[in-house]
């Protein structure tokens, strides 16, 4: 199996498990936080909508500034369910397509994020889709499923039953 073939399973397997949970996030309940450091339901929502877009970032692009004022990346503000799964679709679709347009070697290649010009992780594409994409996903997807329940909405089961879920879904 590739590289690439093996990306391409697990955004398939994870973007199922996202799409449940972005189908749960209540309404009306944009600017919500559980603390006063935490992000709002909305920020994390949108954030955990578009993450799969990062691949395309990653394969088709040589790095990313996130520097404030000057970003490369653009947070998105979507403030229903039915937008955030749009979204979400919207975003593995591209994802992948540049996967299936990329190949191992070019995954070996490397890819620098930057913020304000200033190098802060370069590391080969495989890892950085690795570790930025997929592991950072399913953190944030974990921090939703919290938000979830925190707002009294249904945790779909992801790896295993939720409280609300068995293993049937």
């Amino acid at each position: 199996m590739t590289m690439t073939e093996l990306f391409s399973a697990e955004l398939e397997r994870e973007a199922a498990a996202t799409r449940r949970v972005l189908e749960r996030v209540p309404e009306g309940r944009y600017d919500w936080k559980p603390h006063e450091r935490s992000m709002t339901l909305g920020r994390l929502s949108s954030l955990v909508a578009t993450m799969p877009s990062w691949v395309e970032t990653m394969v088709d692009h040589d790095s990313l500034d996130l520097a404030r004022g000057g970003t490369d990346y653009e947070e998105q503000n979507l403030r229903t369910a039915a937008a955030l799964v749009s979204a979400h679709d919207r975003c593995v679709a591209e994802a992948k397509e540049s996967l299936a347009r990329t190949n191992d070697e070019h995954l070996m290649t490397t890819w620098r994020l930057l913020v304000a010009g200033k190098t802060v992780s370069e590391n080969p594409r495989y890892i950085m889709l690795r570790d930025s994409v997929f592991n950072h996903l399913a953190h944030h997807r974990g921090q939703l499923t919290v938000y979830l329940r925190l707002n009294e909405a249904s945790v779909p089961a992801i790896y295993g039953p939720s409280a609300d879920e068995g293993w049937s879904h």
